[in-house]
């Protein structure tokens, strides 16, 4: 079921992929996403992201009261963070660490908290079934910053090993992205993988927040908890269709905000 805060309101925040440029290359419509967004996945330097742009996305999100949160991936700036790696657990542990403290003492100059973590990719993706994976990431997050929340796709072994860490979790769902029947995402090889269409995408997240579940790629109905939408920022119909998802989300009685602000 979506989450309730009381009087049966239903809370949701909108989450997208900020600061990934880095160098002289430049991904993404940050200034024109963020003021559409309530939380910012910023990338903390290892498949995204650079100094100077890590400090000017945390000033964007400081102006528009955007939760920040630090996007944290293996060291893969040639893979955009999505492909696997396979790294020893302690130093992935050191890996997520170092990110999270990079990204930390921007928010710090800039006075505004760390909101949360979310693993980005394939080490996203790797901690769905992965327990090792999974762990390093739970281990690094309870070592650092225990009460920071950890965004997770919901029935994962990253979900399960940070309730049992005793971690706050964010329930994640995608909004451009297809669903299988038991809940995992699908391919991003599949040609069916992801949702361009703005109307589809919000017709369907409406639907999941009100009824607890939307249709899979199989036809068939999957339910998903919902605490947080991602859009990812990174394709060209990203801000139209965050910009209809709001206005859906707004039309159906929903009320969107930063996870800091009800959770």
């Amino acid at each position: 079921m979506a989450t309730q805060r009381e009087q049966d309101e239903i809370w949701v925040d909108l989450n997208c992929d900020m600061g990934e440029s880095f160098g002289v290359y430049r991904l993404g419509a940050d200034e024109e996403v963020m003021p559409l967004i309530t939380s910012a996945n910023v990338a903390c330097g290892f498949h995204g992201g650079d100094p100077d742009v890590m400090a000017k996305t945390v000033a964007l999100a400081k102006q528009y009261g955007v939760g920040v949160g630090a996007h944290v991936s293996f060291p893969d700036l040639l893979g955009f963070g999505r492909w696997e790696m396979h790294v020893p657990p302690d130093t992935l542990v050191n890996m997520i660490v170092y990110q999270i403290g990079a990204l930390q003492a921007f928010c710090a100059r800039e006075g505004v908290p760390l909101q949360h973590v979310k693993p980005h990719g394939s080490l996203n993706n790797m901690a769905d079934k992965d327990r090792t994976v999974a762990q390093a990431i739970v281990q690094a997050c309870r070592s650092y910053v225990p009460d920071v929340p950890l965004f997770v796709k919901p029935g994962t072994a990253l979900h399960q090993e940070a309730v049992a860490a005793g971690l706050p979790v964010v329930m994640e769902v995608f909004a451009d992205r297809q669903y299988h029947r038991d809940g995992t995402l699908v391919s991003r090889r599949h040609p069916q993988a992801l949702i361009r269409d703005p109307e589809e995408a919000a017709a369907r997240m409406v639907r999941l927040l009100t009824t607890g579940s939307i249709e899979s790629v199989e036809g068939e109905p999957v339910k998903l908890p919902a605490q947080s939408i991602c859009v990812h920022g990174d394709t060209p119909e990203a801000a139209a269709l965050i910009r209809r998802l709001r206005e859906a989300l707004v039309q159906a009685g929903v009320r969107i905000a930063p996870v800091s602000k009800w959770l």
